[in-house]
């Protein structure tokens, strides 16, 4: 079944889409192809709005006639996201502030550090991996039980445990 053009005393096959209203692109007409031209010509989606009225369409249809907020508007998601991103940033330099405040090295720290050739400060999961490369190296066994090793081992072992006191319940 083929559909006749809605145009006046017209009997040709209607193919064409044209709108019946301007604001409701769901509910059309169907038109041949010589009456969608000469309805094409005389279309106007602006007529009937005044000049205000077409100002503010064009100005809606920049962001597709979605409502928007502007950068500065309080619950913007955007500015929302930011300001919890400065906020991470600024607890992380506090707790790295708060960290380097709370532990204070003593000259034993001090020594301790250069004991086991690291630098003063570094975490401690760093220390711990640097102290067992070094009883590995310094153990007796890797060294035919020479004693000048062993008494290296000693001494990184009291720098590890003088760190491992500063340290306690700090890191």
């Amino acid at each position: 079944m083929k559909n006749i053009c809605d145009w006046n005393n017209c009997n040709d096959v209607g193919e064409f889409r044209a709108p019946k209203e301007r604001d409701n692109s769901k509910d059309y007409r169907l038109l041949c192809f010589k009456h969608i031209k000469e309805f094409n010509k005389n279309w106007n989606y602006f007529s009937g709005m005044n000049e205000a009225e077409i100002f503010n369409f064009l100005k809606s249809d920049m962001t597709w006639h979605k409502p928007t907020q502007s950068f500065s508007s309080s619950d913007n998601f955007f500015k929302v996201l930011w300001q919890n991103v400065l906020d991470d940033k600024i607890d992380i330099i506090q707790k790295k502030d708060n960290f380097h405040k709370k532990i204070m090295f003593d000259n034993n720290d001090i020594k301790s550090f250069e004991v086991l050739g690291v630098p003063v400060g570094l975490k401690w999961t760093e220390i711990k991996i640097k102290f067992k490369k070094l009883v590995k190296i310094f153990h007796p066994d890797m060294n035919a039980g020479d004693k000048k090793y062993e008494e290296k081992l000693k001494l990184i072992t009291l720098a590890y445990t003088q760190l491992k006191k500063t340290y306690k319940g700090k890191n």
